[in-house]
């Protein structure tokens, strides 16, 4: 029996999407079809900006640079980089890879598409791809977007299933899209949990029907972000997912100073891995495969199969997913991982939808 939507029951969400990439819209790029992705050309030069957040943010901005340092390895080139400190620095930075002569600029976030778009339109001749945004249609820029509404989905069954206070939270850096749409899946996953339990986990920091909740104002790890998790816990939340690179690290250190069990859900990397500080806090992850695309992206163009197609992540390509529960693996239900993988296999099949506004739309 095919599982509707939020509207209609609350059990699932409605998409568009994800289920699989939709027409139009791009499988990752191949290293293995026609042709070697170990260029000849020694000349081609991938270049890549950050966002605000730096490439040391243990999030998307890193994992963004490293998919940039496996392909330049792969292709035995040296790529250049500039981190933006300021939303100023992204149009600067941005003409200072094309004076370099890249070949391949890639941005890394929403909030550098304006930069992007001006840059290439100005310079039709150099090629950009452009993480976490679909809005730009140029024949020189490819999206690389994830559909993180359906792993996050997964991450808020798990948060729900964990909780003891019957109160789960999020909050986010900024209210765009990309990130919205981990709030979205969150909200939704932990709505589908009580339908399946007939249980009452309330969330705290967003709600799905209104669009509203809270948010720190930027990606900065400060005493905001810190508050703003606080306030989160000061509604009885027990498991809590910031979403926006390092204002999670925020949300653990009031998580550390409260006293209480509280467990923290990471996005964009297994946090596990990024940030080991975190490990005794960490629940899960929702992870996009950033490092993966990124990789496949900058081959492709090396090899000349740049592509203005935009790559979208899901579950199905493993673009998207969640990760281990790693040190909480004997915390948690016995039975939440097979309940997590056949929730997964019904979102691949199309038996449960999940959908957000900010849903990938090819």
């Amino acid at each position: 029996m095919k599982i509707t939507a939020r509207k209609v029951i609350v059990s699932a969400i409605a998409v568009a999407g994800g289920v699989a990439l939709l027409a139009g819209c791009a499988q990752a790029p191949s290293t293995s079809s026609g042709g070697s992705t170990t260029a000849k050309k020694s000349d081609f030069l991938p270049c890549m900006i950050s966002d605000s957040g730096g490439f040391d943010d243990h999030s998307f901005n890193e994992l963004g640079y490293n998919g940039l340092q496996d392909a330049s390895k792969a292709l035995g080139v040296k790529p250049k980089t500039a981190e933006s400190k300021t939303d100023a620095d992204y149009a600067p930075n941005i003409s200072s890879m094309v004076s370099q002569n890249c070949n391949l600029i890639i941005t890394v976030g929403f909030n550098l598409a304006d930069a992007t778009k001006a840059a290439a339109a100005q310079n039709p001749d150099t090629n950009f791809a452009i993480i976490d945004d679909n809005s730009i249609t140029a024949d020189n820029v490819q999206p690389i977007i994830f559909d993180t509404a359906q792993a996050a989905f997964l991450g808020g069954y798990a948060a729900a299933s964990f909780s003891k206070s019957g109160v789960v939270g999020t909050f986010g850096g900024m209210q765009i899209p990309t990130v919205t749409i981990f709030m979205d899946g969150f909200a939704d996953g932990v709505a589908y949990f009580n339908k399946q339990k007939n249980k009452d986990v309330k969330v705290v920091g967003w709600n799905v029907d209104s669009q509203k909740g809270s948010f720190t104002g930027g990606f900065d790890a400060n005493d905001t972000a810190q508050n703003t998790a606080q306030g989160i816990i000061d509604q009885g939340a027990d498991v809590i997912m910031p979403v926006g690179g390092p204002i999670y690290q925020s949300a653990a250190t009031a998580i550390k100073n409260s006293g209480k069990s509280i467990a923290l859900i990471g996005v964009d990397a297994d946090v596990y891995n990024t940030d080991p500080s975190v490990r005794s806090i960490l629940l899960t992850s929702v992870m996009k495969g950033i490092q993966p695309s990124v990789e496949n992206v900058v081959k492709s163009a090396a090899a000349g199969k740049f592509s203005n197609t935009p790559y979208v992540g899901t579950l199905k390509n493993d673009g998207v997913g969640l990760a281990p529960f790693h040190d909480f693996e004997s915390k948690v239900d016995p039975g939440l991982q097979g309940e997590i993988d056949k929730i997964k296999a019904g979102i691949i099949d199309g038996s449960i939808t999940v959908n957000s506004p900010a849903s990938p739309k090819s």
